[in-house]
């Protein structure tokens, strides 16, 4: 959260120029520190803005009872932005590139979910903490990784392609994926998960492309103003689900987060690695460690809270504060490193 995937919510991509794709690429344009300031004052603030709003809701939990419904309706907003944020040109790109497109959502869809199982089953999380790790793992590519890639000098075209694409077929993977892995767990209606995948993330989505074929003058206009809307919306959904989970927190919250620490470390580690042993470039490399590391939390929350529990959702909230800070730090990490070379 902004987990969840816009390429542009929590990400000013579309206003943001292209980071250079090859190792030995000269220093970005003139005009990059101001774009790279507001990138980095975004990935600062947004999971300042989500802390403060789970801490609201963990200590003040009685006056949000009954706001789950709003969940479904606040990442449908976070979907219709990112789909404001999206171009033609977003998919033609990805036709030029298939191989690494396509090992993107591979990687993504193989790596975290079986990492998700695998953490879940090595800590012996309960059935409910369990199910919530497994589907942060099938989720699609987070909202901030496009962002995140750019403050790495990554491959912010290949990062935006992988981040749409593992979006559009989430109805056809996330579903399924769970039913395979945490159905062990817990019981999973995958067909329902279809149609609420389809109802608060592919059909908000292609609106917001719509919307922004048909008016795309006005949008460009307020591009730099959908991060926050994004959010804003993203902090609503961490509300509800700490304040819906609040008494087990105090019991629960250490473990989950050492899971989340795990599965995020693990997924970004790994996520490089998969380019590397791919033979993709530096920057492509570091692109893949954040489109297979950061998952769109925003998605797992709202359907941990719909179909298991609020403690179920305990995972996707925790891990919608933290993959931003890692890949904060992880970006910055590769930015210095990349500078040096």
């Amino acid at each position: 959260m902004p987990s969840e995937h816009q390429s542009v919510s929590g990400d000013e991509l579309s206003s943001l120029p292209e980071t250079p794709t090859t190792p030995d690429a000269p220093s970005p344009p003139a005009d990059v520190p101001s774009a790279d300031r507001a990138a980095r004052r975004a990935v600062v603030l947004f999971p300042l803005l989500v802390v403060a709003a789970g801490v609201i809701g963990l200590l003040w939990p009685a006056h949000f009872t009954g706001w789950a419904p709003a969940v479904p309706w606040m990442l449908g907003v976070v979907m219709f932005l990112m789909g404001l944020t999206l171009t033609p040109p977003d998919f033609t790109a990805i036709a030029r590139r298939p191989w690494p497109v396509g090992l993107g959502l591979v990687a993504h869809y193989v790596i975290m979910p079986g990492l998700g199982w695998l953490v879940a089953t090595v800590l012996d999380l309960p059935p409910q903490l369990a199910a919530g790790v497994i589907l942060v793992g099938c989720a699609p590519s987070g909202t901030a990784s496009n962002v995140i890639t750019y403050l790495a000098r990554g491959d912010v075209a290949l990062s935006v392609s992988v981040a749409t694409v593992s979006t559009v077929v989430a109805p056809l993977v996330t579903p399924p994926l769970t039913l395979l892995l945490a159905g062990k767990f817990l019981s999973v209606d995958a067909g329902s998960m279809v149609v609420d995948i389809l109802k608060t993330v592919l059909a908000p989505v292609l609106v917001g492309l719509a919307v922004r074929l048909a008016l795309g003058r006005y949008v460009d206009r307020a591009l730099r103003l959908l991060p926050w809307l994004s959010a804003a919306a993203v902090a609503v959904i961490v509300l509800v689900v700490i304040s819906g989970s609040a008494a087990r927190i105090k019991d629960a919250a250490a473990l989950v987060f050492l899971a989340v620490v795990l599965h995020n470390g693990l997924g970004l580690l790994l996520g490089y690695g998969a380019g590397k042993l791919a033979r993709l470039s530096r920057p492509a490399s570091r692109a893949m460690a954040f489109e297979v590391g950061m998952q769109n939390s925003g998605l797992a929350a709202s359907l941990a809270t719909a179909h298991f529990s609020p403690a179920a959702a305990l995972p996707a909230a925790i891990f919608s504060v933290w993959h931003n800070v890692s890949g904060a730090a992880v970006a910055a990490w590769m930015s210095r490193a990349a500078r040096r070379s």
